[in-house]
């Protein structure tokens, strides 16, 4: 294959590819769900080939790639009409906290672990995972997540208040295992905490699924085997 004829294939499946996205819509990557991500591979990888591959024809490469754009576009159209079907393709939102209690329910159906679910409350500015009322799993993957009334922002300089530097929590347990690089961080130790407990009413850590220190080390705990809908919000 010749020089000219790359730089030509790849012209032809560029333009291909453009007029095809622009026929799909302009959902961004984060919006795109599972069906919509597979057909886009699909074409890129059929792009790929048409440019790299001499034995392959211009137009069955560009059958191919549009066949599956109008796949895509069939199903933006059905799932638009059909509440099922937007159901089995689309997806459905994930509840992961529900009334300030964390679901492992869902965290399991999302393929989460705590780590995951508190990485995801970091990188959306939430560090104390506390103030959050409700967290749910887009169909795209993406986490929305809604604040208890009393932390619902009012920026300090509309009340004119002067405050202080919350500080970072502390992860002391997580799914029923002592953290001991935390505690030793906030210079605590196991005896500390399991002093802590029994006055919360715990013998030991066996089913808690995550328990937070803050810097006035007031203890926020979340117990294993909370279910959907049947949470209780402990004041």
């Amino acid at each position: 294959m010749g020089f000219f004829d790359i730089v030509l294939r790849s012209l032809l499946s560029s333009f291909s590819l453009f007029i095809l996205a622009k026929l799909m819509g302009r959902k961004q990557i984060s919006q795109l769900n599972t069906f919509d991500y597979i057909i886009g591979i699909t074409i890129g990888s059929i792009a790929a080939e048409m440019t790299v591959n001499k034995d392959v024809e211009y137009w069955v490469c560009i059958v191919a790639m549009t066949s599956f754009a109008l796949i895509g576009v069939l199903i933006s159209y059905v799932t638009t009409k059909s509440i099922t079907l937007r159901r089995v393709i689309t997806g459905v939102p994930i509840i992961l906290i529900e009334r300030g209690k964390i679901i492992e329910e869902g965290l399991n159906k999302a393929r989460f672990d705590i780590n995951d679910l508190l990485q995801e409350c970091r990188a959306n500015g939430y560090f104390d995972i506390s103030e959050i009322e409700y967290a749910m799993m887009e169909a795209n993957g993406r986490i929305s997540f809604l604040l208890k009334s009393k932390y619902n922002p009012v920026t300090p300089n509309d009340m004119k208040l002067k405050v202080s530097n919350k500080g970072l929590c502390a992860n002391l347990v997580i799914d029923g295992n002592i953290m001991h690089e935390h505690l030793k961080n906030i210079n605590k130790d196991e005896d500390w905490l399991l002093t802590r407990l029994k006055k919360e009413g715990y013998e030991n850590c066996s089913n808690i699924l995550l328990l937070i220190c803050d810097t006035k080390e007031k203890f926020t705990i979340y117990e294993k085997n909370i279910n959907l809908y049947n949470s209780k919000v402990l004041e």
